[in-house]
Order: structure tokens, then sequence, then C-alpha cells
């Protein structure tokens, strides 16, 4: 076999092609044979590179590529190297790719090199050696003379599916109103999915972003689920939590506290809040004026208020001016106090009347009191079982009766009657001691 007259190397990439494997998407690379001329000028008509099929079962996939590249000029190197594009195209219904010389360059000068490419090229299944044959023709003077360089290359064996990685979201911290894009690295030989709570998403293949839309409204986990197309299958498991500065919570369960500045409705911040005070708590309205606390009932150790009043406008109402409690009517005017009983250690009042209006009343003159009946324009009866006094001033003392007597009061001393008094009564006494 002749020797060649140009020198072959051949590179890969990957550096290490490597050998495709079943359920995986094929393993892919590019081979670059470098050809260069380390001797005096070469004529040559046609170089053919021959593609095992240990190399690759899909010759239609590869795409070649040729360019040839001037370097000196009168043994001068060239500060920009000039290159041509080189026809380097597949013979038909072969595994044979051939190179032809750019028109009217077919001379290979020394320190020149053409590169040719196979790109896109599936790797075959089996890893181990595969071997290029190399076929270079050129004129001479006695025709034309070939000859043959074998170029070896190694396939090596298939790495596993490297592990999905990086998940991650576009926002550690989500605010209202912000969107929400989850993102992460991986092998197209793993299909993916998305798990959350109340649901998932799958991904269709080349996906690695997902936009959601509608954003957690609470702190949320996302898990990635990665599943691979062999067998036996391969499953990978990536999460990532995202935070919500202001969550919207269901319930909320705190077993040791709840450690808040202020609490505050829903409805877009328009309800109530309650501060927590070093003293207690401050209850305001959404628009920050104080705002009102509504319970069926409140069991409290005291109360400082202005006022008390009932739930409608018209009600009554208690105010406390320093000396004790006003009761109020609705209206501003002095209200009634209704109880079924009170004990005090002193009244302070003008008048006291039954609970009806043509009750009796009692009013407190200087002197004393005046028992009234309802035209007020008569005293009226005191009733009583016993009564002791220092003095009486009366005008008639009478029985319980009208049929009993009475006695009445003159200047000149007492007047005695029985009866409806038209008759002098009789005086009962064990003993009357008498100056006349």
């Amino acid at each position: 076999m002749t020797v060649t007259m140009l020198t072959y190397t051949l590179l890969t990439d990957p550096a290490h092609l490597e050998a495709s494997q079943a359920d995986q998407s094929p393993s892919k690379g590019k081979v670059y044979l470098v050809v260069t001329n380390t001797h005096k000028n070469v004529k040559w008509s046609t170089i053919e590179v021959t593609v095992p099929a240990d190399l690759t079962p899909n010759i239609d996939a590869i795409t070649p590529r040729g360019t040839y590249t001037h370097t000196h000029v009168n043994d001068q190197l060239l500060t920009s190297p000039a290159a041509r594009s080189v026809t380097f195209q597949r013979l038909q219904n072969t595994n044979v790719f051939q190179a032809t010389p750019p028109g009217g360059a077919d001379s290979f000068s020394p320190g020149d090199y053409m590169v040719l490419a196979l790109e896109d090229i599936v790797v075959a299944k089996v890893a181990g050696l595969a071997v290029l044959i190399v076929k270079e023709t050129r004129p001479t003077r006695r025709g034309y003379e070939v000859s043959f360089a074998a170029v070896p290359l190694v396939k090596a064996t298939p790495k596993e599916i490297p592990a999905p990685r990086d998940f991650r979201p576009d926002k550690a911290m989500l605010d209202v109103g912000e969107s929400l894009t989850l993102s992460w690295e991986g092998s197209d030989d793993f299909t993916y999915k998305i798990r959350f709570p109340g649901g998932e998403v799958p991904f269709s293949v080349g996906t690695r972003t997902w936009t959601l839309a509608d954003p957690p409204k609470r702190a949320t986990t996302y898990t990635l689920v990665a599943t691979s197309g062999t067998t036996p299958k391969q499953e990978h498991f990536l999460t990532t939590t995202v935070q919500v500065r202001h969550p919207v919570l269901e319930t909320l369960t705190a077993t040791t506290g709840i450690d808040t500045p202020w609490v505050q409705g829903a409805a877009n911040a328009t309800k109530g809040r309650i501060t927590f005070l070093k003293d207690g708590m401050d209850v305001r309205t959404g628009s920050g004026a104080e705002g009102i606390v509504h319970a069926d009932k409140a069991v409290l150790h005291g109360v400082n208020t202005e006022w008390v009043q009932g739930r409608s406008a018209d009600d009554g109402k208690i105010t406390f001016p320093k000396d004790g409690l006003d009761v109020r009517s609705g209206s501003g005017a002095w209200g009634t106090v209704h109880a079924d009983k009170a004990d005090l250690n002193g009244i302070n009042t003008e008048w006291v009347q039954g609970r009806s209006a043509d009750d009796g009343w009692i009013t407190f003159p200087v002197e004393g009191l005046k028992v009234h009946r309802k035209d007020n324009s008569h005293l009226t009866h005191l009733d009583v079982g016993y009564a002791t006094h220092d003095i009486v001033k009366t005008r008639i003392v009478r029985g319980l009766t009208d049929g009993e007597g009475w006695i009445s009061f003159r200047k000149e001393g007492l007047n005695i009657r029985r009866g409806q008094g038209t008759e002098r009564g009789t005086l009962f006494a064990a003993k009357t001691e008498l100056k006349e």
C-alpha cells in the first residue's frame, strides 16, 4: 500500500464520544478530520472518508462541511489566514463522504490545513473502537495514485443520565400582585412534572420553566418530579419553597402563641385592625379611626370608658362624671334606671313616685317630706304599720276605717269623735289625771 502524502488527525466533539443508551435520547457528536501537509507541495484530486456502521447507524443524519485554510505566502505566515470552502459531500447511497479541491486550488501547500467535519452524528449504542478509512487520490505523471489511511476513534461507555438540578423560583419572597416563575436544569431523557398543594402540572419535552397563572397566596412548597424512560425507571425529586410577604390563610392553628404587632381583616385592608400595645390592644377601623368591638358577652375585671350606650342611636346612655354617673335617654334628657332592687347608702332626689303615673309620690321639702296623690293638689295617705316620732303635726288622727273614731286638734285642746264625727266619742283609758 502506498503511504499517504498528507497527514490525517481525528478530533471529536465532545472529546470522548459517548455510545448511545437504550431508552434514552441518542448520544450525538461531531468528528473533525484535520488534514495537513508536512512535506513538499502536493497535488490532490479527492479525499474520501468512509464512515463505519459501528460509529453510527444513521448515515443520513450526518451533515458534512469542508474548509481549506492557506496559511503562508513565500515562506511568510499570513496575519489573517485565508479560508476557502471545500466541496465535501456524501456519495449517493453510500457511507462515503468525498472532498474535492476548491476551484483552481488542487495544490496542497506545506503548512496549510484542511478540516473535513462530520456533524450531527448519532453515535451507535455499542461502546468501543470505530475506524474511519481515508482514501487519498492524487494525480501523477503515470495517472492517478491512490493511498489509504486508517483513523481510529473510541466510543466511550454511556454514563448515567445526569440528575436534574437547580430547581429554583425567580423570587424567594413574593409580594401581592407579583408573578412567579419556576425553572430547572435537566436532561430531555426525563419527563417532568411539578406537584404543589392541590394538584400537579406535567410539561412537554424541552420545557424547563413554568410561570404560574395563579401565584401562591401563602408559603408554598413545589416538588419537581423527574422520571426517566429507562428500565428500571429513575425518579428524582427536587423541592423549593416560595415565601409570601402578606400571606392569606384559610385557617391558622398556633400551639405556642403568635407574635405580631397587629392583625387586620381582609378585603383589601379596608376592615378593622387590632394593634397590640404594651398595655393591651388598640381597635381601629380600616380608615384608622377608633373602632368598635362586637361581642355577645364580655367578662372583664374593669372597664375604663367615657360612656356606655345601647346598640341603637336612640337607646339610653350612661356617662361617668367625676361625682358618679349620669343616666340619659337617647335624646339626651335625664333617663330612668330600671332595677328590681337598689341597695344604697344614701339617695339625694327631688321626689319618689310609684311605677305607674297614677301612683302617689313623695316630695322632700325643707321641713320634712310630703306624701301626694296623683293630681298634686291634696296631701294623701301615708300607710305605715308603726311610726315613732319626736313631734307629729297634724289636724286629724283617725282609725284605719271610716267607721272608727277620730281625734281633731283645736286651739283649746283635742276633740274626740265617733264614727262619721257627728257625735262626741269616748276616751278609753285605765287612768286619767286632770287638774280640773
